[in-house]
């Protein structure tokens, strides 16, 4: 029996499972919204069944798949490994704390990581629910040196690099480049946020906007605003899906596919 992976992915608005064997070559996936497996090659059938059987429940079809979008095809092609896709919001902060020493929970949980986190998956969700405008979303895109892009959204709207701040039941002040959150010291973010668009932009030779959503905060007073950035707090996250007039269909398809490849952020 060949031994083949099974990777969850929710993209489209669809819960996938997708099954590839050793080398990173997706044989088959289980739309779990339809009941449907579809194989890619059919030499592979009982292989892929029964690494999908503690998945299966219902009535389940199998055959070939539907004629694929452009999205299925780059989906087939792309290695597991380099697939962004399946990132949860918060995916470097999770990785970090999930590495702390055994016992180490409680002496860590005043751990700014974990309120950072805790923004982050907030307003993941709300990004996500972008989807059912014909928006695609990426979640904790890692940028060369250790630095990361929290949500990378593409949609008919354009491209826009959304940078985090976790605020809850703070006043925030935004006077550019400086960024003050409660008490603490002001902090050059919107120039942060503006870095992380700029190597977005190279990355995927498209232009992409800098958008700093502020997460829970109890006052948010912005003097001035700035032209090139958008501001907005995280209940203000569905107003994105009715920006349109910048990029087709097709063209969002050919960005997503790109950018959810984790090769093309080793030029940013």
């Amino acid at each position: 029996m060949t031994r083949l992976r099974v990777t969850p992915a929710r993209r489209q608005g669809r819960d996938r499972l997708y099954v590839s064997l050793p080398d990173g070559r997706n044989v088959a996936w289980y739309d779990r919204d339809s009941g449907r497996v579809s194989l890619v090659s059919e030499r592979h059938r009982a292989d892929v069944l029964s690494a999908l059987a503690p998945y299966l429940t219902g009535d389940v079809s199998i055959g070939p798949p539907p004629v694929p979008t452009s999205a299925d095809l780059a989906r087939l092609s792309l290695h597991p490994d380099d697939d962004l896709a399946p990132n949860r919001p918060g995916e470097g902060l999770l990785v970090e704390l999930d590495s702390l020493p055994e016992g180490a929970d409680r002496r860590f949980r005043q751990d700014p990581r974990r309120v950072q986190l805790a923004a982050q998956q907030l307003l993941g969700e709300g990004l996500d629910r972008l989807e059912g405008a014909g928006w695609r979303i990426l979640h904790s895109v890692p940028l060369p040196g250790a630095d990361r892009i929290d949500h990378l959204a593409v949609g008919p709207g354009g491209l826009l690099a959304v940078h985090t701040l976790a605020a809850r039941r703070l006043k925030v002040r935004i006077a550019d480049p400086m960024v003050r959150a409660g008490r603490g010291g002001p902090a050059p973010l919107l120039r942060l946020t503006r870095r992380r668009a700029e190597r977005a932009t190279l990355a995927l030779a498209a232009a992409v906007r800098p958008v700093l959503a502020v997460v829970g905060a109890a006052r948010l007073d912005v003097l001035p605003v700035p032209p090139d950035i958008r501001i907005i707090r995280d209940d203000e996250v569905p107003a994105l899906a009715r920006l349109g007039g910048v990029l087709k269909p097709a063209d969002i398809e050919a960005l997503y596919a790109t950018a959810r490849d984790r090769r093309t952020w080793l030029r940013a």
